[in-house]
């Protein structure tokens, strides 16, 4: 389908509503589980539910062949679709010290049997059972270990990825798993390591073909890296303990981490949306699915036109990539002077002439989840309508970011 056939398709499916508005095209979001599936080769995905933030969304691709439980990443939301019934096995992501999340936890039977909350550090520990004081009942834990790489072995001085989890060697892992089995009130069930230097950089940035090679030449030898790392901690942790889950990757990683036989599971999440960071990716390329629309409010000269809002920047280093895209009609960019604002969006180019007051731009966000932040609800549009208007977390009435 030609950009101006989708251009038409998404004006007719949105016809009567007013924008600012969000969609996700369903045909693309279908096609995008499918081909994280596929190339996660046989390995269950587990849903980062902060790249989607919708629970119709997230009900929808559980419901597919090769998805398997919920990466949430807080407490509280873990608990809220437990509770809702999206997945009765939730891993929260990150550590919490929200005391009153995990006070709701400890009483609340069916959430324990189905959250797993993180830790890194004895601190973790801690502060659970300052939360909850003694002998309070078992809560399900995974290990975090930390995937960057470090290319002068041995040395902190050089650090590759996010900057995560203290735990790094098999050795450091196993010491914590012995901490862990060492007190009452906490079950080690998993391992998890994301390596967010390979799975979270785009490995083919247009027009730099240096910065390509470096970014390929680092994942490969830091996957390889982490490959025997990651082996030797989990054989370190299952002698002592049976595991119930290695969780790894993410939508830029699949086929690389499917192919270590230590991990059992994958995440993904952005790859369902194909926000706009996952452009620059070599072996893969998801369809952009969730999309926004922008009403024109000004023509204020023959070569510019002005949009309502639009200020959505992405999280991460500041920089051209976190801002919006203009995708529909194509030949439309942000000018250098305004960018994507709070009340107005200017956009010039060739497009421009095509555009009255009152017509629509649709454009990209360069993350995935973040958008459901914006609106309250996604219109899932198919074909040339809108099959059904979902809420999402916002439009629930949840901030759990």
């Amino acid at each position: 389908m030609s950009p101006q056939q989708q251009r038409v398709r998404y004006d007719a499916a949105t016809e009567g509503i007013d924008p600012p508005l969000a969609i996700v095209d369903l045909d693309a979001f279908d096609h995008n589980a499918t081909e994280l599936v596929r190339r996660a080769a046989g390995r269950p995905i587990r849903v980062a539910s902060k790249s989607v933030r919708c629970r119709t969304l997230l009900e929808r691709v559980l419901e597919l062949p090769g998805y398997a439980g919920v990466m949430a990443y807080s407490l509280d939301e873990a608990r809220w679709l437990v509770a809702e019934g999206v997945s009765q096995d939730v891993l929260v992501g990150y550590p919490t010290v929200d005391r009153a999340a995990l006070q709701k936890l400890a009483v609340d039977e069916a959430a324990r049997a189905a959250v797993t909350i993180m830790v890194d550090s004895v601190r973790h520990l801690d502060l659970v059972d300052a939360a909850l004081g003694g002998g309070h009942p078992d809560i399900r834990v995974c290990l975090e270990l930390d995937a960057s790489w470090r290319p002068l072995r041995g040395s902190r001085a050089v650090h590759v990825g996010p900057l995560r989890s203290p735990v790094h060697t098999p050795a450091d892992a196993l010491a914590l798993a012995k901490q862990v089995l060492a007190r009452p009130g906490f079950t080690l069930v998993g391992i998890m390591a994301y390596e967010g230097q390979i799975a979270g950089i785009g490995d083919a940035p247009p027009g730099k073909p240096l910065r390509a090679a470096a970014v390929r030449w680092m994942q490969r030898h830091s996957a390889s890296e982490l490959a025997g790392r990651r082996a030797e901690a989990v054989a370190a942790v299952s002698a002592l303990t049976p595991l119930e889950f290695v969780n790894g990757g993410g939508t830029g990683s699949l086929e690389r981490t499917a192919e270590e036989s230590a991990v059992t599971e994958l995440a993904a999440g952005s790859g369902l949306l194909g926000p706009t960071l996952f452009d620059t990716y070599q072996g893969f390329q998801p369809r952009p699915a969730a999309l926004f629309a922008l009403p024109v409010v000004r023509r204020p000269g023959p070569h510019s036109a002005t949009l309502f809002a639009g200020g959505y920047l992405a999280s991460g280093p500041i920089g051209p990539d976190r801002v919006p895209t203009p995708y529909l009609p194509t030949g439309l960019k942000l000018t250098a002077l305004e960018g994507a604002g709070e009340v107005q969006t200017p956009v010039v180019g060739k497009a421009v002439a095509q555009l009255g007051v009152g017509d629509r731009v649709w454009l990209r966000h360069a993350k995935a989840g973040e958008l459901a932040e914006r609106f309250r609800e996604f219109h899932l549009v198919r074909g040339y309508q809108v099959e059904r208007t979902a809420p999402t977390y916002r439009g629930e009435g949840h901030a759990f970011g």
